[in-house]
């Protein structure tokens, strides 16, 4: 059986959960409720596990903030034994209009802390990533604020639907492949 390590990035706690920056979080815990998953608490996060067609999806949110999930990323390839090709990592994008969705196969972290810490402990920048646009609607200096900002009224109204195409993306991802889905999901 063909196994997939699916990571939402985002930071635990309360008062993260609906901001910007968890959008990782969001999309994993949306493929985790669609097949009725649940999350445990294991070493260095939140596992759930989704069958689908005969692939595995071990969806994984790092307890272990944003800029250093590259440690937790590790610990899960690792211990499944997953090739890194098979690896998807989920974060948010500022420099695409909200919603809109871009895998790609490899790339520079993009100034983002959890792709830093990803590449940083991998030593590599070859593996796929779906960037989530929240786009960059702030004011000089309040890139902070912003990102970790609460989605905005009209944001909430449409995030179901976007992330109910982000989860069929990442299904897409592990059944069709990365070239197939991007072809069909990226700028969507």
């Amino acid at each position: 059986m063909k196994k997939f390590l699916i990571v939402g990035l985002g930071n635990p706690g309360a008062e993260y959960v609906n901001t910007r920056h968890n959008i990782g979080f969001k999309v994993v815990d949306f493929l985790a409720n669609e097949s009725q998953a649940d999350f445990q608490t294991v070493k260095l996060g939140s596992v759930a596990e989704v069958k689908i067609k005969g692939r595995t999806l071990i969806l994984l949110k790092p307890n272990t903030y944003m800029n250093l999930s590259g440690k937790a990323v590790k610990y899960w390839l690792e211990k499944e034994k997953i090739p890194i090709e098979n690896l998807l990592v989920i974060t948010d994008d500022l420099n695409l209009p909200f919603g809109t969705i871009r895998l790609k196969a490899k790339g520079s972290d993009g100034g983002h802390n959890g792709l830093k810490s990803i590449q940083a402990v991998l030593q590599n920048t070859n593996y796929p990533r779906f960037r989530f646009g929240i786009s960059d609607e702030f004011k000089k200096g309040q890139q902070v604020d912003y990102v970790l900002g609460e989605w905005s009224e009209g944001e909430k109204k449409v995030l179901p639907e976007r992330l109910q195409v982000s989860a069929d993306a990442v299904k897409s991802f592990a059944l069709s492949g990365l070239n197939n889905t991007m072809n069909q999901y990226n700028g969507k």
